[in-house]
């Protein structure tokens, strides 16, 4: 779909930059989300794996369909516990017990998913939290693992918190690497998580997003985020660093090493690793548009970039998924008839509100339409989110259907994926708005 010029500029280039990195080291990965209104088949989405040569991968959600199809290959598995499950992991140890036997324990059989990880939380001592997941997190953290353990896979799977990495920096007055350390009102709580992923053999894992950097101040340096910063280097004592990565990750060793932990070994989930595979159009937009264009691939599977996984220079590109299935080539547009338009910015927005209109917006490929053009892409987004049924192309007499494509240059009205019925699909959706209530919820509860 389309998606803010902005992100897509700046992160093809980031994207370009980075493959030398992953080729060092010689493995990519990548997450695998599922907050989406329609969703290719996981046999697929496997298969684009395999062929693009991602061979790690974290699940946002413990789905039986997807772990059943990452049965019997060789890729890295990283399962995540949504934060809104925290509350219930942290007073209940049988919760915790119960949830590694049905998602962890049933496909660690020989020849079945290789997990490794088990990541509890996403982020949940994030600032704008407000502390929620604080009281929670260490104690989840614990039973899951021990759960672990008494499954016998403690040895093999470790569990681990990603954190953001607005949980350490550096003082005002010496904003310097060396000066770094963890904020203070978490000090205590993430030394003691530090302690006891050190007492298990699991690592510290980060997220680490210098995008955000540039997404959230315009006068942030373009080169020092794109690993080119000589003209804004820090200078730290004998060290000199010239992007904020390299920056960022040292500011994370020193706070290790004030708290104890020199030789931490960290997992950093950033830069491709934290790229989504496909886009998704339920996600929150909360930190900005671009979380809904996260993925390197479109909704169908289709690549959006010219970058080559290989490591060899091949030049071949990404591979998109095979054998896709889309509904019926027809769109809801504006009816031309239509002439009383007083009711247009209510069914505007109506539509907008249950389904994805943010390529209409800012600096987006569609932000050049006029209001007719407006209402046209978001009827045809609610019209195509639900499965193109003809009672989803009224809006009292202003939509209608055509069989012409309106696209408009970069702005593509998209035909949607044929995969799930029509309960199948408002069932996922509901799913996805309790899985985002029932966060709101222990904001409130905690």
């Amino acid at each position: 779909m389309a998606e803010t010029r902005f992100f897509s500029n700046y992160l093809l280039i980031l994207l370009l930059v980075l493959m030398d990195l992953a080729f060092e080291v010689r493995s990519v990965g990548v997450n695998w989300g599922t907050m989406a209104t329609h969703l290719l088949p996981p046999e697929k989405i496997v298969q684009m794996l395999i062929e693009n040569g991602f061979d790690k991968v974290k699940l946002f959600e413990a789905n039986d369909e997807i772990l059943t199809a990452l049965i019997k290959t060789d890729i890295e598995v990283m399962v995540a516990v949504p934060n809104y499950m925290l509350q219930d992991m942290s007073a209940n140890s049988q919760v915790a017990r119960d949830w590694v036997e049905e998602n962890v324990t049933s496909y660690t059989f020989t020849g079945g998913v290789n997990i490794r990880y088990v990541v509890v939380g996403n982020e949940p001592f994030l600032q704008t939290y407000n502390g929620t997941f604080s009281r929670v997190t260490l104690p989840a953290l614990q039973n899951i693992q021990q759960a672990l353990n008494d499954a016998g896979l403690g040895n093999r799977i470790k569990a681990t918190v990603p954190f953001n990495a607005d949980i350490y920096n550096s003082p005002d007055p010496d904003p310097v690497p060396s000066a770094g350390d963890f904020r203070p009102e978490l000090r205590d709580l993430t030394v003691e998580i530090i302690q006891y992923l050190d007492e298990n053999d699991a690592p510290f894992t980060v997220n680490i997003y210098p995008f955000l950097s540039l997404f959230g101040n315009e006068y942030f340096p373009v080169d020092y985020a794109f690993f080119d910063g000589s003209e804004n280097a820090i200078k730290d004592g004998d060290a000199i660093y010239t992007n904020v990565f390299d920056a960022n990750l040292d500011t994370l060793c020193r706070a290790l090493k004030k708290a104890g932990y020199p030789s931490m070994p960290i997992r950093v989930e950033s830069w491709l690793a934290n790229k989504c595979l496909i886009d998704e159009n339920a996600k929150s937009i909360a930190p900005g548009n671009f979380e809904r264009h996260w993925g390197i691939f479109e909704f169908d599977g289709k690549p959006k970039y010219e970058l080559d996984l290989s490591g060899h220079q091949e030049n071949k590109g990404l591979i998109g998924a095979h054998n896709v299935e889309y509904l019926p080539r027809r769109w809801c547009v504006l009816n031309p008839q239509a002439d009383d338009l007083s009711d247009l910015r209510n069914s505007i927005d109506f539509a907008c509100t249950f389904s994805d209109c943010t390529p209409l917006g800012f600096g987006s490929s569609c932000n050049h339409l006029d209001v007719r053009g407006n209402a046209s892409y978001a009827f045809n987004m609610y019209y195509q989110l639900g499965n193109q049924q003809s009672w989803e192309c009224d809006f009292s007499g202003l939509a209608a259907v055509t069989y012409e494509d309106p696209s408009d240059g970069d702005c593509q009205f998209p035909v949607m994926i044929a995969y799930g019925s029509a309960l199948a699909l408002q069932m996922h959706v509901v799913d996805i708005f309790l899985a985002q209530f029932g966060a709101i919820m222990v904001l409130f509860l905690v």
